[in-house]
């Protein structure tokens, strides 16, 4: 069996992995690991990511804001096309919803200065699919993006290799052990040794954490479904934004002349290769039905993924507190995508050693609320 050594070892190929990976490589040997075949095969590849300064709790967001010149201006050779593509996410409400609006509306302002209130005419006439009796108003959040996730992973993978690091696939972890100062990571096929561990492994980073002898931090994998579906005729639905109820029963955006659907459902699953329930998609649908005037006959295409939450809803993102030189880039929520850029240069800057203070400043971010730390033992 073949044996490699690295500075790093990566557990992970998706955004969590690809990022941290990306600027670890530039000043050492990185290798990332692989259990599938391809990068991003659970989560990563399976997300219709925005970009959304409000989204999240408030440390995914302070590591959002930390990351938007990263996606405005990528550095050279990163990518062929911008990361970010103007959408718009608007949230609409109800009768009896006007509370919950108002506290959306909060939420969005504290970061965004490109929200705007409209109300029950001019979200009519700015959607005018939506059924008159179940609008209120609505929150347009005008800043909103779409991200090229693949282009973003691509880029990150691309970056890792291109300074002297490398991706290995199907190469699932069976075992971890450490010794001397040193991780002996073995998979089907080969060993790697290096001092440090990064676990982003997502869904299986509690499980990765076992093998390493770290205490769980409570990770539960949810699924999220979505589907396809075609656009009413007649009717110009390619600029509209996203949009979704307040009590987010359901959401729809663009993608590529189709209709993308969810019921934004967050179902605890063992982690596994996910796929989505038929009910989840009739929940959906219907609700879509009864809150616009749109007709789903049959989804063109469907599919879910996971996203792994603790109780809190951060990050994970720091070094164990019991287990020496293993290190955490885990529990990414809904948010990995639009974070990957401010939280994998956060989490370099302490895998190198040097610190939060070596990236610009992180308003409103305190690295002990995503520490794995913060965890019972």
């Amino acid at each position: 069996m073949s044996q490699e050594n690295a500075d790093f070892i990566v557990i992970g190929a998706g955004i969590g992995g690809a990022s941290v990976a990306y600027w670890l490589s530039r000043q050492a040997r990185v290798i990332v690991l692989e259990a599938e075949t391809q990068p991003g095969y659970h989560s990563t590849g399976r997300s219709a990511a925005l970009f959304m300064e409000s989204y999240g709790p408030d440390q995914v967001r302070a590591l959002t804001r930390a990351g938007i010149d990263f996606f405005r201006n990528p550095p050279a050779g990163f990518c062929e096309h911008p990361l970010l593509t103007p959408r718009g996410a608007f949230v609409f409400a109800g009768p009896g919803q006007e509370a919950e609006l108002d506290a959306h509306e909060a939420s969005v302002r504290a970061t965004s200065s490109a929200a705007r209130r409209l109300d029950a005419r001019e979200a009519m006439e700015f959607l005018p699919v939506l059924r008159p009796d179940h609008v209120i108003g609505g929150v347009l959040e005008q800043d909103a993006s779409d991200i090229d996730v693949d282009a973003l992973l691509q880029g990150f993978l691309r970056g890792t290799r291109q300074h002297g690091g490398r991706t290995v696939y199907d190469a699932a972890v069976t075992g971890l052990s450490r010794s001397g100062g040193q991780w002996t990571v073995t998979t089907a096929r080969s060993v790697y040794q290096a001092p440090v561990v990064v676990n982003a492994a997502g869904a299986w980073a509690d499980d990765v954490a076992r093998m390493a002898g770290a205490a769980p931090v409570g990770l539960v994998p949810k699924r999220r479904s979505a589907f396809l579906f075609a656009p009413p005729e007649g009717i110009a639905s390619s600029h509209w934004p996203l949009f979704l109820d307040v009590q987010e029963s359901f959401y729809i955006k663009p993608d590529a002349g189709m209709l993308l659907g969810s019921p934004c459902n967050a179902d605890p699953v063992a982690p596994h290769d996910v796929q989505a329930e038929e009910l989840d998609i009739a929940i959906a649908i219907d609700n879509i039905e009864r809150m616009t005037t749109l007709r789903i006959r049959r989804p063109a295409h469907v599919w879910a993924g996971l996203r792994s939450f603790v109780a809190d809803g951060e990050l994970v993102g720091g070094y164990d507190p019991k287990v020496p030189d293993f290190f955490w880039a885990a529990g990414q929520g809904g948010y990995g995508i639009q974070s990957a850029p401010g939280a994998g240069r956060y989490y370099a800057s302490e895998l190198l050693g040097e610190g939060a203070g070596a990236l610009p400043a992180l308003p409103g971010f305190d690295p002990a609320r995503i520490s794995p730390a913060r965890f019972p033992c």
